[in-house]
């Protein structure tokens, strides 16, 4: 049972509600919702399906700024998230989704680094911690 079917066989807005009521008992949508839709198809909607609507094209997240956000973090990153989206010209919140939906990247420690490492970089990190790592027994003499 439709609503615009029930509308172009002439009923009004009351007799619609009660066939809806009927037909769908407990499970029938709210007679507020059903006014809605009826006064929408009275006014020539042809589908319940939703409009296009007119928001705002996404043109902070677009391939430009994610890449210019990926070389300024690769160039320094110590950078915060509003220095990003003043370089950028974003805003800070089109930084940060830049940053974790775009590029994957986490601010750990004061730092961007990526989410997921490949294993090549996990092994590398490994070998230049032990490379550069002192044990602090051999500082201190123990």
């Amino acid at each position: 049972m439709h609503i615009n079917s029930i509308k172009s066989l002439g009923d009004s807005q009351s007799q619609t509600i009660r066939k809806f009521q009927l037909v769908f008992g407990e499970e029938v949508m709210g007679v507020t919702q059903i006014k809605e839709w009826f006064n929408r198809f009275k006014d020539g909607r042809t589908s319940s399906e939703s409009e296009q609507c007119c928001g705002r094209t996404q043109t902070a997240r677009s391939a430009v700024n994610v890449e210019r956000v990926r070389n300024l973090v690769m160039a320094d990153r110590r950078l915060t998230v509003r220095e990003i989206a003043e370089e950028v010209g974003v805003s800070k919140d089109s930084a940060h989704a830049i940053l974790r939906e775009n590029l994957n990247i986490n601010r750990v420690a004061a730092k961007f680094v990526p989410k997921l490492w490949s294993p090549e970089q996990k092994d590398l990190r490994l070998t230049l911690h032990r490379t550069f790592w002192t044990p602090p027994t051999l500082i201190l003499g123990f």
